[in-house]
């Protein structure tokens, strides 16, 4: 029989239940004192008769009382109705076992989608508590465990041993990382012990989302069926829920004026729809951050598109990058006003980004990032920055885990990966995991197309060879953009900027000094354009500290001269 189908007529009346069964007892009391001789009748067998109603009904009535408890505690839990609808489901059928209206036992093997891991301790002690205070299993407790820790298929029999009423695997990320073989044997151990009627335990999965029990239930339908009933799905709370659990865990430590109120729902409403923390990672952040500073703190105020082309304007040179942002704009914004009326396709965002070290490549990022938030094509603005380093792992079966956890970070924003051609793949010790970064890379970039973008970036030859080993990379990119060398007058404007915007006046005959530095290192191997320029320009600082000691006049201290421009450890190749 299907377990729903048991659960159909789970939500009867307990207290019209309990009064129908006082009901047919004292009939029957009454009509077995009717049958028998009057005589016989003692006021003391009256007497138990009525403790025993009196009993039955305490008991009747700490049920009806836990009962209240526990809806109520699942009323108060972040989960979707249809969730609450199944744990309140769930403990009405435990009850109704124990008071053997239900024969049947069910396991009740569930699914439970949460990032916040109080969610999850709630969602299972509020089981828990039930199946001990009912009696449905052995008295027992909670044996939480993550695939991390499951070194072999074994672990599962001595997890199945223990005198726990609820197993709960977590991270099944990590399940991934196991070779297939033993994969295969730890799915069938879970099998096995789920089947075996002598061993009755409740086991739960725990992820975060759907998606990372994709690989466990796809090798098998036996143990997907096992699961397919009861499904308990977290929902992030509104940000009204935010602002009442802060301020309930600021309590009195911070005096909540009506000004402090105001500042910190502006706060929350603004900060919280963007972050990728779990809820409750975010309210103790940020009650730890108020309690410490004793006031809310101040948040970056978001871009108008005009200030963002401002920017990207103000930066030297790029004049290709810039047409290319332009044109991507128009696309995005003409997509999003014709809506269905153009049968246009998604729009590829994935980039390449090739050139020379401090060519812009970083910068243009974060305002590529800027730009897709503000047009709503990604739900934060955020970049994340990482190398192969963050990627790739040292040992067998950790590279897929770590390439996935940089992954889930980086969602609705967009993910940078520098110097990317470091994944290419080469014979020898390691191209192992580079392979498995890179194809763990391609599923999410087809997984989350509509959550993620990904720029790979580089030199541009080493990026081409990089490209030309990988065509599932080459397949998912919208976008190759070519960041060309600065001219060697673009990279004097570079060096003006940042002398400028640090309030120094520079003579024409440093500027002069600087160019001809620049004409005698351009040609050099891995010259650094943008970031050479800042390296003489930070040296010239520090030179320039050096000849004005003891100096005081204000226009001699902000006036770099000739003198002062350095090229002291500079290395030329």
């Amino acid at each position: 029989m299907d377990k729903k189908d048991i659960l159909k007529n789970v939500y009867d009346d307990f207290f019209g239940i309990s009064k129908k069964k006082e009901e047919e007892e004292l009939n029957m009391q009454i009509k077995e004192s009717l049958e028998a001789d009057t005589i016989e009748i003692t006021m003391p067998e009256e007497k138990e008769t009525i403790n025993t109603h009196e009993q039955e009904k305490s008991i009747t009535d700490s049920k009806d009382e836990f009962l209240k408890k526990s809806f109520e505690k699942i009323e108060k839990l972040y989960i979707d109705e249809k969730s609450k609808e199944t744990m309140k489901k769930i403990i009405e059928y435990i009850r109704k076992h124990n008071e053997a209206i239900e024969k049947n036992f069910i396991s009740f093997n569930m699914c439970i989608f949460a990032k916040s891991k109080e969610t999850e301790q709630e969602i299972l002690h509020i089981l828990n508590d039930s199946i001990n205070f009912f009696n449905y299993l052995p008295q027992g407790d909670i044996g939480l465990t993550s695939f991390f820790d499951i070194e072999s298929a074994k672990n599962i029999d001595e997890i199945y041993s223990s005198d726990n009423n609820i197993i709960a695997f977590e991270n099944p990320n990590a399940f991934n990382t196991k070779e297939q073989n033993e994969k295969e044997k730890i799915i069938y151990k879970i099998n096995q012990n789920i089947v075996d009627k002598e061993k009755q335990y409740l086991t739960v999965f725990v992820a975060e989302n759907k998606e990372a029990l994709e690989n466990i239930f796809l090798m098998s339908d036996e143990l997907k069926n096992e699961f397919a009933d009861f499904t308990i799905i977290e929902i992030n709370p509104d940000v009204q829920d935010v602002y009442n659990e802060i301020l309930e865990k600021l309590g009195n430590s911070i005096e909540a004026t009506d000004e402090f109120k105001i500042k910190l729902l502006d706060y929350i409403s603004k900060t919280y729809p963007e972050t990728d923390l779990s809820f409750t990672k975010y309210r103790d952040g940020l009650a730890e951050k108020i309690l410490f500073n004793k006031e809310v703190p101040e948040y970056e105020k978001d871009k108008t598109m005009d200030e963002i082309f401002e920017e990207l304007n103000s930066l030297v040179g790029l004049e290709k990058v810039k047409k290319m942002l332009n044109e991507l704009v128009s696309l995005v914004e003409l997509k999003s006003k014709a809506g269905d009326d153009l049968k246009l396709k998604n729009i590829n965002l994935h980039m390449v980004f090739l050139g020379n070290p401090g060519t812009g490549k970083t910068t243009v990022a974060r305002i590529v990032a800027e730009i897709l938030y503000n047009l709503k094509y990604i739900k934060q603005n955020k970049l994340i920055e990482v190398s192969s380093k963050d990627l790739v792992a040292e040992y067998v079966g950790q590279t897929a885990p770590k390439t996935m956890s940089v992954i889930q970070k980086a969602l609705g924003g967009v993910l940078f990966i520098d110097e990317a051609y470091s994944l290419a793949s080469s014979k020898g010790q390691g191209s192992s995991y580079n392979e498995e970064a890179i194809a763990t890379l391609i599923q999410a970039m087809e997984n989350y197309r509509d959550e993620l973008v990904v720029i790979f970036a580089g030199y541009t030859k080493e990026m081409q060879d990089f490209l030309d080993m990988n065509s599932g990379i080459v397949s998912r990119i919208g976008y190759t953009v070519e960041f060309e060398d600065y001219t060697e007058d673009e990279l004097l404007q570079i060096f003006m900027q940042m002398m400028n915007k640090a309030g120094f006046e520079v003579t024409e005959e440093a500027q002069n000094k600087v160019k001809s530095i620049i004409t005698e290192y351009k040609d050099t191997k891995n010259f650094g354009n943008a970031r050479f320029v800042r390296n003489v320009y930070e040296k010239s600082i520090v030179k320039h500290a050096s000849n004005t000691a003891g100096k005081k006049q204000k226009k001699i201290l902000k006036t770099i001269k000739e003198e002062d421009i350095s090229t002291d450890n500079l290395i030329k190749m």
